[in-house]
């Protein structure tokens, strides 16, 4: 199994770029509402995309692949944990980063959007390192 990290690095550089270009615009700008929406958007996807990768790493450790993807998003990423793909801080940052998604996800107006922005920095750090965890398990399949 050979995991195509493209999109997901794609996604990272965007939302790198994105926040850039927020940091940079006027908080009554039309543009500034504009990056704040790609920025959230691109949070949304880096997320999906994360858990659907990390479901196909596990699936070598399951008993069968439907077992995998009876996994919650949450219980994805624990595993990833016992299987010394992520580690714990990482993880709870992650479950906190969905935690906050769907806590919010009803509003999605400017305090969503307000909210997601806060932690973008370290959500950055975190897709980047995940990244480079999944990119290891690229090699450790490619070996076998």
């Amino acid at each position: 199994m050979h995991l195509d990290l493209n999109y997901l690095s794609r996604c990272i550089t965007t939302l790198q770029l994105a926040l850039s270009m927020l940091q940079k615009s006027d908080p009554d700008s039309f543009e500034y509402d504009m990056y704040r929406s790609a920025c959230v958007k691109e949070f949304e996807i880096i997320l999906e995309q994360s858990g659907k990768l990390l479901r196909k790493v596990l699936k070598p450790y399951f008993h069968s692949s439907k077992a995998v993807d009876q996994l919650t998003f949450k219980d994805v990423f624990r595993q990833a944990v016992l299987r010394s793909i992520i580690d714990e801080p990482s993880c709870q940052r992650w479950l906190e980063y969905r935690d906050s998604r769907n806590s919010t996800a009803h509003d999605y107006g400017a305090n969503f959007a307000e909210e997601t922005l806060l932690v973008l920095p370290q959500f950055i750090s975190d897709s980047g390192e995940l990244v480079i965890a999944l990119k290891q398990q690229n090699k450790l399949s490619d070996a076998d």
